[in-house]
């Protein structure tokens, strides 16, 4: 008979609730878990039951060896409800029809057209940031990212529309984001009806302005309008699945390597010399992105810290082994990006932010222990756009402004992504 799968001690959820709030987080509480229980244990709280993954072999059961033993959609969830057949939460040949489809508005060839709108939608929200300002970086990026999102993938302009829908679009990922939902699909779900009518009627009248003038579909919208197997909901479906999930964890990206920026002020000056040896006082073009090593190893480090998806969940469709424990089919399996990359037995001093992890002469990370677009062949569509994107929004700010991060507290808070909470408070003058 097979061993029984651990649980924190004491009454069911009741050490798992007492971790929780001396962790003060829900990451805390896994990263002790994963301490004294291994790399899978059973997470039972009131209406909630979940077998947690932790560590690299579990990564590569979960994402490569035993992926077609998984569903992703699961019906009852807020996610799949939003989404509906959205890409996210499509299984087999509905998925990879779909990806299929997606994918040349994403392929790496298309990403240096895309250049110039980046940094023209970054100078846009700069422009709005007076001397000596005190903005907060989260609500500041999440403006780049819709403009930079909607121009690039939709040839929209979103902003005449950013600040009337811009309470919409909050409403829209707290509902997809960690809840008391989580316990019990039938608790209901009042206050969301307006935003989420208002994103709907966005879309589909984006939807319906495109197909009157299409031209030639070269935008992920004009390819989804063009694809003859899509009708206007499917349509809208992966337009919303792309700007929530495509924005959201744009902002929380480089949110987060701004708060690690500020900081590190002797990172930050390194990365600042390095911009302006190669950009000078020019917007950046595609192929001096290449030149830009330091910055490419401070997002990666950003990424380690505090991966955007920071949790992977998936419903076992069938019974499972994993290291001679038994899953039993229709059970929720989560596997813990967060907790994987901050491993003592695979990254030196894990806690700390060191982007010289990621130089071209360190060592490579093990396999399935740096995971921030997942991987195998259902890794993020969005990670090479979502690089490039980080890359020269970043590059721009720091070629054009001086940066000081105010002393407060800031907590990772578990929304739809991984989010610095109550935000990122920095002063900002021109350079």
């Amino acid at each position: 008979m097979p061993p029984t799968i651990p649980t924190p001690a004491g009454l069911p959820g009741l050490h798992a609730l007492q971790q929780m709030w001396r962790e003060r987080s829900v990451l805390g509480a896994l990263t002790v878990f994963n301490r004294e229980l291994g790399n899978i244990f059973r997470l039972t709280l009131p209406g909630f039951d979940a077998v947690m993954l932790v560590g690299p072999e579990a990564a590569r059961f979960v994402l490569v060896s035993g992926r077609d033993d998984f569903r992703w959609r699961m019906e009852a969830d807020p996610v799949t409800m939003l989404l509906r057949h959205g890409v996210l939460v499509e299984d087999g040949d509905s998925h990879d029809q779909l990806r299929r489809a997606m994918n040349p508005a994403l392929h790496k060839q298309m990403l240096q057209t895309y250049v110039e709108a980046i940094w023209r939608g970054t100078d846009q929200v700069m422009s709005r940031w007076s001397d000596n300002n005190t903005v907060n970086m989260l609500v500041e990026m999440r403006r780049v990212a819709l403009l930079v999102l909607l121009d690039t993938l939709f040839k929209v302009d979103f902003s005449p529309d950013m600040d009337r829908l811009w309470q919409a679009v909050l409403k829209t990922l707290n509902y997809i984001s960690p809840g008391v939902w989580m316990f019990s699909s039938r608790i209901p779900r009042p206050g969301y009806a307006n935003g989420l009518r208002q994103m709907d009627e966005y879309l589909y009248q984006m939807i319906r302005l495109r197909r009157s003038h299409l031209g030639e579909p070269t935008d992920l919208l004009g390819l989804l309008i063009s694809d003859p197997g899509m009708d206007d909901n499917l349509i809208r479906d992966q337009l919303l699945t792309m700007l929530i999930a495509g924005h959201d964890t744009s902002t929380a990206l480089l949110s987060w390597t701004l708060y690690l920026l500020g900081k590190h002020p002797d990172i930050m000056a390194q990365a600042q010399t390095e911009v302006r040896a190669v950009l000078n006082d020019q917007p950046p073009t595609f192929d001096q992105l290449n030149k830009l090593p330091l910055l490419d190893q401070i997002i990666d480090e950003s990424l380690r810290l505090y991966p955007p998806i920071h949790l992977g969940s998936r419903v076992a469709a069938q019974d499972l082994d994993f290291n001679g424990y038994t899953i039993t089919a229709g059970t929720r399996v989560m596997y813990s990006i967060y907790v994987t990359q901050r491993m003592p037995e695979y990254w030196d001093a894990p806690d700390e932010f060191r982007p010289q992890r990621f130089a071209p002469d360190a060592p490579k990370p093990a396999p399935y222990t740096y995971l921030p677009f997942g991987g195998g062949p259902r890794n993020c569509i969005g990670a090479a756009y979502a690089q490039l994107e980080a890359k020269v929004i970043l590059a721009r700010i720091l070629q054009k402004r001086a940066l000081t991060l105010l002393p407060r507290r800031v907590n990772a808070h578990m929304g739809a992504t991984l989010e610095p909470r109550p935000g990122v408070w920095m002063t900002t003058r021109p350079i």
